[in-house]
């Protein structure tokens, strides 16, 4: 049985993880969900559940301006050829979510850990990271290193590079990429 907003809750507590929940509205798309904006700081994720041509799957979790060449995103995560988006069968199989709270948070589900996290390192640097707790009615923001130990603790090692293409073209470091502002090369 998959884990309800409050066991998420519960989970952070018992990890010591410091955060901060609000309700709203539900939102399905990162567009809807820039309405809030100014009300809720910090970076804010889109997350995409996809898996590779032999079935693996993956939970790319980026600041939701980022623009992602899914086209040529498998060589670097190690994905089996290029990546299509998974099912809404599979996505409540193993991360407990439906479509439109897909989150980093949905690791808590994954105990089999079928799921690769690959995590922008923008994130990871952040003061502030915003995502669905397994709903789409609320948002709970944490740290970036937060949200790391979060993912560890789900029994996931994430992979944790620049995601933007900006940063890839550019030839910049992963150390390098947090830094990074807002995309304008085309995924």
């Amino acid at each position: 049985m998959a884990a309800t907003p409050e066991d998420f809750e519960d989970y952070l507590r018992t990890l010591g993880i410091a955060f901060r929940t609000v309700e709203h509205v539900p939102l399905f798309t990162v567009e809807e969900s820039q309405a809030l904006r100014g009300t809720i700081p910090g970076i804010h994720t889109k997350n995409l559940f996809v898996k590779d041509k032999k079935g693996a799957l993956f939970l790319i979790v980026a600041p939701e301006e980022a623009v992602i060449d899914l086209k040529h995103l498998h060589g670097r995560i190690g994905a089996s050829g290029r990546l299509s988006f998974g099912s809404a069968d599979q996505l409540y199989e193993v991360l407990g979510v439906t479509p439109g709270s897909v989150t980093v948070f949905g690791l808590m589900n994954d105990r089999a850990g079928r799921i690769t996290a690959v995590l922008d390192a923008r994130l990871v640097a952040a003061d502030a990271v915003n995502g669905h707790p397994l709903i789409n009615t609320r948002t709970t923001t944490i740290s970036g290193a937060d949200m790391l130990k979060f993912v560890r603790a789900t029994g996931h090692e994430p992979v944790v590079l620049a995601l933007e293409a900006s940063a890839v073209k550019s030839g910049l470091s992963e150390e390098q990429a947090p830094s990074l502002g807002t995309s304008e090369v085309a995924g």
